[in-house]
């Protein structure tokens, strides 16, 4: 056995784990090179189960929890789906209870997720935002027309779902969850600082390039210096279930570390 999974209080407790919570556990515990705590796998499990009794987890198809690993390498496996490719963070920019620093010029994560594997009206993004940017920046975004974005000349969040043309919502300093969802070809809800709203804009096009976080594409432009502990992208979802859920696991993250 590997990094705690021998002990006999833990092996007394598997049967209250969800198989995929185990696993992504033991995955992150083997990146890290020692285990969690038992409330931070006690959290993880709760989430994946939850996720799953409100009927959110089948379309999450890539996700990172930026919290609550041991090392940067345990917060880079991913939760669902691909790893994302590392764009100089390093450790140091990595804080156990409140995520991943961006440095808003050169530090962003490519998701690996085709900005098309989802169909044009079934698809959502997620970030959990620790630390607002200080610019114009994106903390997650697919070219210039799928992302959520800090927007100055609004003031506001610019959120944006299959179509260049933008809405906004939320003050433009908002933090904690933010969520975008498209189930229709005619709108798309936008959820900030726990409210959400509906976003009469059409769908045009589903961009083919990767979702990147702290960044709107591969890095070129509108990175952020915000400070991100989660990402998801798949599926259509209902946004105020999975913030819920995003915001109990960041929280509770939050209280089991030291």
């Amino acid at each position: 056995m590997f990094f705690g999974f021998d002990d006999p209080a833990f092996l007394g407790s598997l049967s209250i784990y969800d198989p995929d919570a185990l696993a992504y556990i033991r995955a992150v515990e083997i990146a890290d090179s020692q285990e969690l705590e038992p409330s931070v796998r006690a959290a993880i499990n709760d989430f994946v189960i939850g996720c799953k009794t409100d009927a959110t987890w089948n379309a999450i198809k890539a996700c990172c929890i930026l919290a609550g690993a041991r090392t940067l390498n345990g917060a880079l496996t991913p939760l669902v789906g691909t790893a994302p490719t590392n764009y100089n963070f390093v450790p140091p920019d990595y804080d156990r209870k409140t995520g991943l620093l961006g440095d808003g010029t050169t530090t962003y994560l490519d998701s690996n997720r085709a900005g098309d594997a989802e169909a044009l009206n079934n698809q959502h993004m997620s970030v959990y935002v620790d630390t607002a940017s200080t610019a114009t920046n994106a903390y997650i975004g697919l070219g210039g027309d799928t992302g959520i974005y800090r927007n100055t000349a609004l003031n506001a969040i610019d959120v944006r779902s299959r179509n260049s043309i933008g809405g906004s919502t939320g003050s433009i300093n908002s933090i904690g969850f933010m969520g975008i969802s498209r189930n229709n070809a005619n709108n798309f809800d936008a959820r900030t600082s726990g409210n959400t709203v509906i976003i009469n804009i059409v769908s045009n096009s589903a961009n083919p390039q990767n979702t990147t976080v702290f960044a709107r594409q591969s890095g070129t432009s509108l990175l952020a210096d915000a400070r991100i502990a989660f990402y998801s992208i798949g599926e259509s979802v209902d946004l105020a279930l999975l913030d819920a859920r995003v915001t109990t696991l960041i929280n509770a993250i939050g209280a089991a570390i030291p």
